[in-house]
């Protein structure tokens, strides 16, 4: 089976466990219900494209545990309900027959209400339990388990939740690992798809360009997960009942240059740091000036003195990235080979420069034991030198990748402070407009906070919204941080109305 094959090769550890747990509740599901008492809701978003695939490999396992012959899974066994409505994305609808039809699925197309529509349709079958595409931090997952009877007032089935405990990430993880088809709306900065009526792409995701047309990454580059509502928008109505534009949830698409997010990776080098004979301090100070400038710093990670080690972590970053940042490793030693590493990631060898040798001759002179011309090898084709007076030796800068030499934190704060100088204005490294942010602290429990703090989520989905303790003992410090200190003013109000005003203090 393909799915489960792709997934057992997959080095992804996370999704593997994902995938694992799934699994076992859809087989436990078929263990409890034969195959004519099960359905599967199927909207063509992404969740339930997960869902489609999991359900396909979940079957497919347990008849193998039944001892029941599996041969190729060619048609989809389970009954399938899509709810088509008017205000549906054509190319939800047209994903959805294709889907249909290439897996041979069992589809029953309702054209009511959902509520009414369930109510015909368990009427008419014997279903009593549905598997959906819920996950944690949907509008209607709050108080599901994997297994959830119905809501009083609906038709009586069960609710089975696969996916209740998957991330953003890890929906696109399986995804991208299994290599099946998804909507093409994704591809066009669309994170989370409603009705054609509420939602928009994700302004976060926009490209800048010079082009009339706007234009977007795919969904599966989005950072943080947390802002995958970002693209639903509030509809308003004027006091005669017209339809006004929609406005989007804290994010104004229109100037995409100012909203959109810039992202950045961290990587170290070094096996003093995973030895923990050194503190690594420029990790943390390079993502302290990465926020600085508004830019949101998507991954740091600490690689081993080997060349495979670091090309295949900025392998992984610099497509998913606008840049990635490298620090350790750079010099004439045996363990310097972050050099290497980044020309074995762009596929390009080492070669001698001459203009960076002719620094390192002005700068070291007649010191070298060693040949010069070795140790101004750089990766050949893609390497700009990033000249700045104050610095002996210019930046290097391959392509998206920016690779530092700083050894401390005040060689780092020179560095970069001559590389904002040098690309901060209209090159790699835009300076954005800084964020405002605010602080409260609370005695509340963290029960008592949580549901409340997740539902602000939600409805403030362009700001950050945080949560951490000092101590265990100590207070929650809740902090605020976005673009527009408006929005986070009316967060913030939000929250005191959910809990209680006086439980929280503002700290400076």
């Amino acid at each position: 089976m393909e799915i489960d094959k792709a997934i057992r090769e997959s080095d992804d550890t996370r999704l593997k466990t994902k995938y694992n747990n799934a699994v076992y509740v859809i087989k436990r599901a078929l263990a409890l219900y034969s195959i004519e008492e099960v359905a599967f809701s199927f909207n063509g978003g992404k969740d339930s494209t997960v869902l489609l695939h999991l359900l396909r490999a979940g079957y497919f396992l347990h008849r193998r545990e039944q001892n029941c012959p599996n041969g190729v899974l060619t048609d989809f066994p389970i009954r399938t309900i899509y709810f088509e409505s008017a205000s549906a994305f054509p190319e939800i609808n047209s994903f959805t027959y294709d889907i249909a039809k290439m897996y041979g699925m069992q589809m029953d197309i309702i054209r009511s209400d959902f509520k009414s529509g369930l109510e015909m349709l368990l009427k008419a079958k014997p279903i009593r339990a549905i598997f959906l595409g819920v996950r944690i931090g949907d509008p209607t997952a709050v108080g599901q388990e994997q297994f959830s009877p119905s809501s009083p007032g609906w038709p009586s089935f069960m609710r089975v939740n696969p996916i209740l405990d998957w991330s953003y990430r890890d929906v696109w993880a399986f995804l991208l690992t299994c290599k099946v088809q998804y909507c093409s709306l994704y591809d066009q900065g669309y994170t989370s798809i409603g009705s054609i009526y509420d939602t928009v792409p994700n302004a976060l995701l926009s490209i800048s360009n010079t082009s009339s047309k706007e234009k977007f990454k795919p969904a599966y580059l989005l950072p943080d997960g947390r802002l995958e509502r970002a693209g639903r928008v509030k509809k308003i109505s004027s006091s005669d009942g017209t339809r006004l534009p929609a406005i989007n949830n804290g994010l104004d698409s229109v100037d995409s240059h100012r909203n959109r997010m810039f992202t950045a990776s961290v990587i170290g080098v070094g096996d003093e740091i995973l030895f923990g004979t050194v503190e690594d301090q420029l990790g943390r100070s390079l993502c302290r000036k990465l926020h600085s400038i508004s830019w949101l710093t998507s991954q740091t990670a600490v690689v081993r003195n080997d060349i495979d080690s670091v090309a295949e972590e900025i392998e992984r970053r610099k497509s998913t990235n606008d840049v990635v940042f490298l620090y350790g490793g750079v010099g004439p030693l045996h363990s310097d080979v972050t050099l290497a590493g980044v020309a074995k990631a762009f596929g390009v060898r080492l070669a001698p420069d001459e203009e960076f040798e002719e620094y390192l001759r002005h700068l070291i002179g007649d010191h070298c034991t060693g040949d010069r011309n070795e140790m101004a090898q750089l990766p050949e084709g893609i390497t700009e030198l990033l000249h700045h007076e104050k610095l002996p030796v210019p930046l290097i800068k391959c392509r998206n990748v920016i690779v530092l030499s700083a050894t401390n934190a005040t060689e780092l704060d020179k560095q970069w402070d001559c590389l904002i100088e040098l690309t901060g204005s209209d090159g790699c490294l835009v300076t954005m407009e800084p964020y405002s942010s605010k602080r409260l602290t609370t005695n509340l429990t963290d029960v008592e906070t949580a549901q409340p703090l997740s539902k602000l989520c939600l409805e403030f989905p362009d700001l950050y919204i945080g949560c951490f303790r000092e101590s265990r003992q100590g207070p929650l410090v809740i902090s605020f941080e976005g673009k527009d200190l408006a929005r986070i003013h009316a967060a913030v109000e939000t929250l005191c109305k959910k809990l209680h005003p006086e439980a929280f203090s503002e700290v400076n």
